[in-house]
């Protein structure tokens, strides 16, 4: 349970925000209370500022079986309470203000909800010491309004990573997303052309991990939103097109004492910089990744992505085996500098809450349990990686991630079995929805066997 139903343990110095206040000091006419779902879904209902009052003490009320929640139509409303921490006003459509919320049920947060997975884990880790802090580098594509193709026709590039004159054809696009976000105080840093035609990466400041979910899960929102007021679709599909290099989320770790002020990650005197409970977080990481999989790459797709063969543009750039290195792109993790580093796994539909969770939980396991993450491999492993012995391979679909998962009782444990008993559930009935799917492809291999 948490200490009430918006503050960590850390929050506690920050101001109270009055929703029906920022909406008179703002011009706010609407709030757009929001939660997502088990498979990232964004859900909102969008009330009248003049409401919000009581939305604030009540919440909103959604019928949760009509979302990917493993609940019922018998069941009771999902009152939706907004976190006025969260508010952001659509720097877009200055008259909106999106909130995340905390999912209720009769009083009772409801322990299956994303956000509410990810609070407890942050409040587990403080009773630790622990204030976990993360930085996340989604990648998408820009295609037609229809989905159908890449939306630059020019973007043709064997090697079109940073090629300045595809994200120049995109700017009033990322532009003016960029320029949101530095509206918004994200200090947003960098945004660039990504390794496949017609994919982009934008990059914003690290901060804590509830923070940086909020962010994550608004970006996906606000990206969507001004690529369909420009004509175009943006997807984070993790592998859209065969033969392109797929879209990945990179999330960069850290951890500090709960005032934030010491990197208790970072001791210049050990191996990479990483101290010894770095280690053992990392350790956590490489001890659950396979199981960490069915989180980080939800979908039939992910497994596109992170098993593909090699891309037009020579490199997938992900992951398939269990590993991890120093400053070399190659692997599963990389240490890019002291005090911190990088989990190369997740993709574009990694839930934002979900994803972060999942990582604390994996990290927060290695640190109890002094987790040895194994040895570092600096080779590249897209060259040499079939020299490596010992190094687990990744899952090769998401059945596989899924069975992974259940066979993981700590990491279940840790997620919460409320939580871990939906996802799988509703996770296998996809799974077993695609395998009934026919596709052409059985007609062209087998229509004549």
């Amino acid at each position: 349970m948490f200490q009430d139903l918006h503050k960590g343990p850390w929050e506690a110095e920050e101001a109270v925000i009055d929703l029906a206040e920022f909406a008179r000091a703002h011009g706010v006419k609407y709030f757009m209370i929001s939660y997502t779902d088990l498979f990232g879904g964004q859900r909102a209902k969008l009330v009248p500022a003049q409401a919000i009052a009581d939305m604030a003490v009540e919440g909103a009320g959604f019928a949760g079986f009509a979302t990917w929640l493993d609940l019922t139509p018998a069941h009771a409303d999902l009152m939706a309470i907004p976190d006025p921490s969260s508010v952001i006003q659509l720097p877009w459509k200055p008259e909106v203000a999106w909130v995340a919320a905390t999912a209720t049920m009769e009083g009772e947060l409801v322990e299956q909800a994303p956000r509410n997975v990810l609070r407890r884990l942050i409040d587990e880790a403080a009773r630790e010491g622990l204030r976990v802090k993360t930085g996340v580098e989604p990648e998408f594509f820009l295609l037609t309004a229809d989905g159908q193709q890449i939306s630059d026709p020019f973007d043709t590039a064997v090697k079109p990573c940073y090629d300045q004159n595809a994200v120049m054809r995109r700017y009033d696009v990322i532009a003016e997303v960029c320029d949101y976000m530095l509206q918004l105080g994200w200090e947003a840093y960098q945004n660039d052309h990504e390794d496949a035609v017609g994919q982009f990466e934008m990059n914003w400041k690290y901060d804590d991990v509830l923070k940086t979910a909020d962010k994550h899960s608004f970006f996906k929102f606000m990206m969507r939103s001004i690529a369909e007021k420009h004509g175009l679709r943006a997807t984070f599909m993790p592998k859209p097109f065969p033969g392109l290099t797929g879209s990945g989320c990179h999330a960069h770790i850290s951890v500090w004492d709960l005032d934030g002020k010491r990197n208790a990650f970072a001791d210049p005197a050990r191996e990479l910089g990483l101290s010894e409970p770095g280690r053992h977080f990392l350790g956590g990481i490489m001890t659950h990744a396979s199981a960490l999989a069915a989180i980080t790459n939800p979908t039939v797709n992910s497994y596109k992505r992170i098993n593909a063969p090699r891309t037009t543009s020579g490199a997938t750039w992900a992951p398939n085996s269990v590993t991890w290195t120093g400053n070399n792109r190659t692997h599963m993790v990389r240490v890019p500098g002291p005090g911190r580093f990088e989990l190369r796994l997740p993709d574009g539909a990694a839930n934002p809450y979900l994803m972060q969770a999942v990582i604390l939980a994996a990290g927060l396991d290695g640190v109890r349990t002094k987790a040895d993450p194994g040895p570092r491999h600096d080779i590249d492993m897209y060259k040499d990686g079939h020299t490596v012995q010992g190094a687990p391979k990744l899952p090769l679909n998401l059945l596989d991630a899924l069975r992974a998962y259940d066979q993981d009782p700590t990491l279940k444990a840790m997620m919460g079995e409320a939580f871990s008993s939906a996802y799988l559930k509703l996770k296998t009935d996809e799974w077993n929805r695609y395998c009934s799917h026919f596709t052409q492809w059985e007609r062209d291999n087998t229509l004549d066997v």
